[in-house]
């Protein structure tokens, strides 16, 4: 197997896809399998964005797997330290500057936009749990890894047991520290709870860790029938812990609940081992190459699918493509489909010039 996981890149091309389909529908209506659950439950929406932090910790043990956490040579990991926090300020600050292109792109004001400036987002919350599980990656052995995630999770559940943290309201305990610290005016307007808030970062890390596991786990030096074997019995434990406990604490990607970790963790590990047995050890890769193109420049990509998304708006050319659909005969789900499709389409022209140029961006 190479070096570098073709079924990785290929995988985390498939989930920006994903997310760019999910997030660019128009007509205000669409098929129930592209939209969040309400609260409670999942849908195969749901499992985009925890698939892709479950590959930034894939993504984290191949990067930063060459140096030993029980190495005194401090300096020679000053290269890494500088490097995670570069690239954490770097993708907490575009994503905070992608909150405000939206309304500064209609004309408002930078004073008023900084007034209700959303401080959240999914690029913050990658940033956060890249650098702080980079970090534990560099400092603290691979074995104690399952201890911080097993107390995270476990932390995390008391706090929603004990704060409301299923309550879809203001006395959620994530909806309080969000305003205490943030103030309402800078957090998600769509619900009380903020999806991308302070809190959600304790399984959020988690999380992530797992992905470092995983990866842990496929650089192993063993024979790669063996490695797909624990990984597909890791794969089976995450989902069925995950599901037991959903009884006493339901799946939720709102609030980022325990048993959504595992599950969707589980999920994400096992398709990655299916992927890794047709594409990296049976060469079956010919239907590859576009999601190989996302997944080369995935953060990039998402940046400028966000962009332009808002900038589309600001010509009403959704509405307009949506009304043309519409007009052909299509139903309105299909119509907001063709259109989520056709603006996938434009991503997916940039995504090859990209690849094909041999133009890789590293945030």
């Amino acid at each position: 197997m190479n070096s570098r996981l073709l079924s990785l890149d290929v995988l985390r091309g498939m989930t920006i896809a994903g997310m760019i389909v999910v997030n660019n529908g128009a007509g205000g209506t669409c098929f129930t399998p592209l939209e969040h659950a309400e609260w409670n439950g999942l849908t195969p929406c749901d499992l985009v964005f925890p698939f892709f932090l479950f590959m930034v910790g894939v993504s984290i043990a191949f990067a930063l797997g060459k140096y030993s956490p029980a190495s005194e040579d401090e300096l020679a990991k000053q290269p890494a330290l500088r490097k995670i926090m570069l690239r954490t300020l770097k993708m907490f600050l575009i994503g905070v500057l992608l909150n405000a292109s939206g309304q500064l792109l209609k004309g408002i004001p930078l004073y008023e936009t900084l007034a209700t400036l959303r401080i959240w987002g999914i690029l913050q919350r990658i940033a956060l749990c890249y650098c702080l599980a980079s970090l534990l990656t560099l400092w603290v052995q691979p074995r104690h890894f399952w201890k911080i995630i097993i107390s995270l999770l476990v932390l995390y559940g008391i706090v929603l047991q004990l704060g409301n943290g299923y309550v879809k309201g203001e006395e959620n305990i994530i909806c309080l520290i969000d305003r205490a610290l943030f103030g309402q005016a800078h957090l998600y307007t769509k619900s009380p709870i903020d999806p991308e808030g302070l809190l959600g970062v304790i399984p959020s890390v988690a999380h992530t860790l797992i992905g470092v596991i995983v990866g842990f786990r496929i650089k192993e030096k063993d024979e790669l029938p063996r490695r797909l074997t624990r990984l597909f019995t890791l794969a089976t434990l995450l989902a069925l812990s995950g599901y037991l406990l959903s009884f006493g604490l339901p799946l939720n990607k709102r609030i980022w609940s325990p048993s959504y970790v595992l599950v969707t963790c589980g999920m994400a590990t096992a398709l990655l081992s299916t992927l890794i047995v047709f594409i990296d050890m049976n060469q079956r890769k010919a239907w590859t190459p576009p999601f190989q193109w996302f997944g080369m420049n995935a953060i990039v990509l998402f940046v400028a699918s966000v962009l332009l998304a808002q900038v589309i708006k600001v010509w009403h050319l959704p509405t307009l493509l949506f009304d043309t659909y519409s007009c052909c005969g299509f139903s309105p789900e299909w119509a907001s489909l063709a259109y989520a499709l056709t603006f996938l389409g434009v991503l997916t022209l940039l995504a090859y010039v990209l690849y094909r140029n041999k133009i890789f961006i590293k945030l």
